[in-house]
């Protein structure tokens, strides 16, 4: 049974003074550092154009110590990966209560943890694809025998298709698991459902339309999201307005389970009888020109510029350690 979803409320700023000086945190010193770099100039440039004061903050190339008294009254936090999406700069801030975009310190750490989220997943009724959690090729070998091939392996900890194979006969098993293991001690091995790719984003408590991924490459890794021109996108994603409502109903769904807030986005595969299936919940999603949030606001109405504002509203919501989310589907 999944869980009932309020409506978070829209916490809407008119004027930028209101959002004092603002840091985009970008950057970092993860997996993910270029993609971050470009979601944070593109981010830098929107908030600008809108009269807001921001200025960007490398935590590469300046610390986050020197960032304690630089005399920012919010962050629009655009690290993706470990450090940024994970609830350590969400609890470093909270410490220093300044607050942030996005979610808060429990609900970044469980999504950005795989395996803990399927957990959650299946706890809740969500559906979702099924999946072992490894920790060595040999364990990788028992589980690979009772989930079959073709399968997933990921780690259970990073972004953006970052140490991410698609394995299809035991020979390439090993490999993999060793490519994943180089960003964790944690693999998750998961069924490889062959339908087709949706994403829904969440913003302020409202999904947007759905949007559905055409990749010619194996599956949608990271040169399909970033750098293939070669990758189609459907948007809305769905044919019905049945089938869009029940996408919706599953991202809001997943997002509040992990206790999500202010905007991200949800990925799903479908299964042979066309059924969506939740795969995970990103709190920091890219936004850069390749990126499905911006498409999917655009659809929406929303251009890019007053996007990184009303994520920017976000920030205006306390950021409560209980992560509590209150959200409706899209046409709700």
């Amino acid at each position: 049974m999944m869980a009932t979803n309020l409506i978070e409320q829209r916490h809407e700023v008119t004027d930028a003074t209101e959002f004092g000086r603002v840091a985009v945190v970008l950057g970092g010193h993860s997996s993910e550092r270029d993609v971050s770099l470009d979601t944070g100039a593109a981010v830098l440039e929107a908030l600008q154009s809108k009269g807001v004061d921001a200025h960007p903050w490398d935590p590469a190339e300046k610390s986050m110590a020197e960032f304690a008294t630089a005399g920012f009254d919010r962050v629009w936090i655009a690290l993706h990966g470990p450090g940024g999406e994970d609830g350590a700069l969400q609890g470093m801030l909270q410490w220093l209560e300044i607050p942030y975009t996005g979610s808060g310190v429990m609900a970044s750490a469980i999504a950005m943890d795989k395996v803990r989220s399927k957990h959650l997943f299946r706890a809740a009724g969500i559906p979702t694809p099924d999946y072992a959690v490894v920790r060595s090729r040999d364990e990788a070998s028992v589980a690979a025998e009772q989930v079959g091939f073709p399968l997933i392996i990921k780690p259970s900890g990073q972004g953006s298709s970052v140490g991410m194979s698609k394995v299809f006969e035991r020979a390439e098993l090993n490999d993999a698991v060793e490519v994943a293991l180089q960003y964790g001690d944690t693999v998750l091995l998961e069924t490889c459902v062959t339908g087709s790719e949706f994403t829904v984003s969440v913003l302020q408590g409202k999904a947007l339309p759905s949007i559905r991924i055409v990749t010619p490459r194996v599956f949608y890794d990271y040169r399909a999201k970033y750098e293939s021109d070669r990758t189609d996108y459907i948007c809305p994603g769905t044919e019905t307005d049945e089938d869009e409502a029940i996408y919706a109903e599953l991202a809001v769904a997943a997002f509040a389970e992990l206790g999500c807030a202010g905007w991200g986005r949800v990925d799903f595969m479908t299964d042979a009888d066309n059924q969506p299936l939740v795969l995970e919940v990103n709190t920091v999603p890219g936004m850069t020109s390749h990126s499905l949030v911006p498409m999917a606001a655009k659809r929406d109405g929303i251009d890019f510029e007053e996007l990184c504002w009303r994520i920017l509203e976000t920030s205006c919501e306390a950021n409560s350690e209980a992560d509590t989310v209150e959200v409706a589907a899209y046409g709700a």
